[in-house]
């Protein structure tokens, strides 16, 4: 099951892969704006001699030609940054652009997905089939896989395979479990249309500030009045605009926030009753409502044969105390979008040690990974693709 040749190739390629990561770190790119780590990547794959092609705007396709005949496993990994101001001023290679990091890990996730395709190009010969490699842009605004599926990154794949470094599980521990792994991920905004006026003469106005405020009030018995409570689901309001002056009764209220579950027909009943909501609501003080909802990321459902794969692989890699449970997060991930077309499963690496300050929260500036995780992450990239290609 295991490749001996690819395990030695980790330990040899250790330090060049953190020179990888933390030079994708120190130039971050937000989503759809990875220019320079596009061709960075596309560099690195012409010194390699592995075939790609360019997505469009931003983002690689790239694959590796087994020397025997076989199926085809597909590898991403995610290249944008965030609009977060690093806090790890001290670090050498923090971020140079201001209020730009890779404060999610996806520095990471490429260089992993760099040097697992240089240790799998050396043993393309041995490969009973081909690895597509997926060199993602935008998964910060969940575009990106959903464009690259659209620009053929999963024709003629027979399985898709990903990784998250996870700051909140223990370094080298490995989380892949069949079933739900990320929620679906969608956005809600509501409109109130009233009457204005002066706020000494309320008795001629329609006040959304009130209509508003019951609706936020009201619409979480949603979640906790008419869904089992064993079924997991959130929504969250995130953002209210009401009114133009402290004198001045509001005429228009603007409610924003999101929606996560793992259910699709949960999120079906969630979207009707947000709407039933508003319309009642409004309609009580005699207002307007007009709801918008837009669905994001599908629920990541990892593929039942697919996530024992993975198990099976980190325990012969690494052993079999690498294996950790983390429990389903309700964090969105477009990697479902690949999940929508072929089976596969979606892995994550811990990368968090007390040690090192790398325990915190992603999307925080002060987010960092304990880089001993890198060599974990890339080698189960590939030794995940050798042994799906091998498996009958």
């Amino acid at each position: 099951m295991i490749n001996q040749k690819l395990k030695e190739a980790f330990h040899e390629y250790k330090e060049e892969l953190t020179d990888l990561r933390r030079k994708l770190h120190n130039e971050p790119e937000l989503s759809w704006e990875e220019y320079k780590t596009t061709d960075f990547v596309c560099a690195y794959l012409d010194e390699l001699n592995i075939s790609y092609r360019r997505t469009e705007p931003t983002g690689v396709i790239a694959e590796i030609k087994g020397g025997k005949p076989g199926k085809t496993v597909a590898l991403r990994g995610d290249m944008d940054a965030l609009s977060v101001e690093e806090l790890n001023k001290d670090l050498s290679y923090a971020s140079c652009e201001e209020g730009k990091m890779h404060a999610c890990g996806h520095d990471a996730h490429t260089a992993m997905l760099m040097i697992a395709a240089k240790a799998l190009n050396e043993i393309k010969e041995d490969l009973p089939g081909n690895v597509r490699l997926l060199f993602q842009p935008a998964e910060e605004v969940a575009q990106g896989a959903k464009a690259l599926v659209e620009q053929g990154a999963v024709e003629g794949v027979d399985n898709v395979f990903g990784i998250h470094i996870w700051s909140q599980m223990p370094t080298h521990k490995v989380s892949c479990t069949p079933g739900p792994s990320f929620a679906s991920a969608d956005l809600f905004k509501v409109t109130f249309k009233g009457k204005g006026g002066h706020g000494a003469m309320p008795q001629a106005c329609i006040d959304t500030a009130i209509v508003a405020s019951s609706f936020v009030m009201n619409v979480q018995s949603v979640v906790s009045r008419t869904i089992d409570p064993q079924q997991g689901a959130v929504l969250t309001v995130g953002k209210m605009v009401v009114g133009t002056r402290f004198n001045v009764i509001a005429e228009n209220a603007v409610i924003e926030g999101t929606v996560r579950c793992f259910d699709p027909a949960i999120r079906d009943h969630i979207e009707a009753q947000l709407s039933h909501y508003a319309e009642n609501v409004a309609a009580v003080y005699g207002a307007d409502a007009h709801v918008e909802y837009t669905r994001g990321t599908q629920a990541v459902i990892n593929d039942e044969s697919s996530a024992l794969l993975v198990q099976q692989v980190a325990a012969e890699a690494f052993g079999d105390d690498v294996i950790f449970h983390e429990k389903p997060t309700m964090g969105g991930e477009d990697f479902s979008f690949y999940l929508d077309e072929v089976p596969g499963s979606f892995a994550l690496v811990g990368s968090g040690n007390p040690e090192k300050d790398t325990e915190w929260a992603h999307h925080h500036g002060k987010f960092n990974i304990d880089e001993d995780a890198l060599s974990t992450g890339a080698e189960l990239y590939a030794q995940y693709a050798w042994a799906y290609l091998n498996k009958n």
